[in-house]
């Protein structure tokens, strides 16, 4: 059978072991019975491995923060990019919403004539152009070309080109383009 402080040594292995037995005491156990148990003191084993009972040192804690504040500063750097491209898309999607709305408006103010329109926006920030043009289809020869003088509707080109400021004195742009068709006695 084995002993009360064999079994805490199996147990619960020390740490640090000494070499000459590590300074036994001895306690009475909870039942009075009188028996033994061996318990290692924890002084003789800092005083012997005084880096395995500390702490952080001064240099590994500054260590620390540099490296926290590298990672902070990398991380601030993209969340700043990311909310300057999310600018950048709210302008190009305003822009093209502009340009669609002036595509449609085009066909509907007047009859479709050849012919370049100007404009800005009612806040002033973006400046379109439209320019409306008669449109023939690549790869169409004379002889269609001549056909086509006859039929009671024609094909327009209708584009839009929005321009708007951007950084450091840059300018953008979008441009939209499509096809209408128009009747051809409406076109003089």
């Amino acid at each position: 059978m084995m002993r009360c402080d064999e079994m805490a040594e199996a147990m619960f292995p020390h740490p640090c072991p000494s070499p000459n037995g590590g300074g036994v005491l001895h306690v009475a156990s909870p039942s009075g019975r009188g028996r033994r148990t061996t318990v290692r003191r924890v002084r003789e084993c800092r005083r012997r491995s005084p880096a395995s009972a500390a702490g952080f040192s001064l240099l590994e804690v500054l260590a620390a923060f540099v490296i926290l504040a590298l990672v902070g500063t990398a991380l601030f750097r993209v969340f700043s990019g990311a909310l300057g491209n999310v600018a950048v898309s709210d302008e190009y999607s305003r822009a093209t919403l502009y340009a669609e709305s002036r595509l449609a408006a085009i066909a509907v103010e007047a009859p479709l004539r050849e012919g370049v329109q100007q404009g800005t926006s009612d806040d002033g920030y973006y400046a379109w152009s439209a320019k409306t043009e008669p449109y023939t289809p690549p790869g169409i020869t004379a002889d269609m070309d001549s056909a086509t003088a006859t039929m009671a509707i024609r094909l327009w080109r209708l584009g839009v080109t929005v321009r708007w400021p951007g950084v450091a004195g840059s300018e953008r742009s979008i441009a939209l383009a499509t096809l209408r068709v128009a009747p051809r006695e409406l076109n003089p």
